[in-house]
């Protein structure tokens, strides 16, 4: 069996709270990384058969200390053991019913763009758009040719997470612990800027258009694991003297 990453909210509030160790905080940020690798890709496309043959062999923990993230391991789990039936055809029926609509406006599906919640008019390629590639190419980083969907996509947004939790695990590997905190505010600034601005509003309307409780699964995994998330890096830059707010980041 495949266990899931060892992210959980009490490992994140022990974390918040006491002192690590930086090899302790370099597992805690390449399992972060792992989280935000497995809801991304989740969000980016439907499930084809070699996930889904990953998900079913996953064991799914039973508290991890989040409400959200529990039941969102619960479905997903419950879901998964019934899935006789051509559940690949089932899953991508609802991907497309829940984040992908009939393409006619912005109205028919949740759509997973930041553009849509935080623009007046819920319009696609907007500010949030804009802003949002600024700080990937401050972070030396651009969209994978092989990623179709705009920048300001949840699983862009996600990805861009996941590499900066990576960065963050490899620099304190390397001892440089001004760097990995220089890139956790980061990632904090990126959470408070935008995720926390438009992802609990998205998983509200996501949740009444996904007919199927495998995708009621994913957004609630998805919004618990943020909530920790924020509290985590925020809690993790309290013990130390955060530094100011850069536009132009070292990452």
């Amino acid at each position: 069996m495949t266990e899931t990453n060892d992210f959980t909210a009490e490992a994140a509030a022990t974390a918040a709270e006491e002192v690590m160790t930086s090899e302790d905080l370099a597992a805690l940020c390449e399992s972060r990384a792992a989280t935000y690798e497995l809801i991304a890709r989740l969000f980016r496309n439907e499930v084809d058969e070699g996930l889904l043959a990953e998900l079913m062999e996953t064991d799914y923990p039973v508290s991890s200390g989040n409400a959200l993230m529990d039941t969102g391991y619960y479905q997903i789990a419950k879901y998964l053991s019934n899935a006789w039936v051509d559940p690949l055809m089932k899953l991508a029926v609802d991907y497309t019913r829940t984040f992908l609509g009939s393409g006619i406006d912005t109205y028919s599906a949740a759509y997973p763009f930041e553009s849509v919640y935080t623009s007046e008019k819920r319009l696609l390629m907007q500010d949030a758009r804009d802003e949002v590639l600024a700080i990937y190419r401050s972070c030396g980083l651009e969209k994978s040719e092989s990623w179709t969907v705009g920048e300001d996509h949840i699983a862009v947004e996600l990805e861009f997470m996941r590499v900066l939790a990576q960065r963050a695990a490899a620099a304190l590997r390397g001892g440089d612990e001004e760097r990995a905190f220089s890139i956790i505010n980061t990632q904090h600034n990126f959470m408070d800027d935008h995720l926390a601005t438009w992802v609990p509003v998205f998983a509200n309307e996501a949740r009444r258009f996904a007919d199927t409780l495998f995708y009621q699964g994913v957004v609630n995994l998805a919004e618990g694991f943020l909530e920790e998330d924020a509290t985590l890096l925020a809690g993790l830059l309290s013990d130390e003297d955060e530094p100011e707010r850069d536009p132009q980041p070292r990452s």
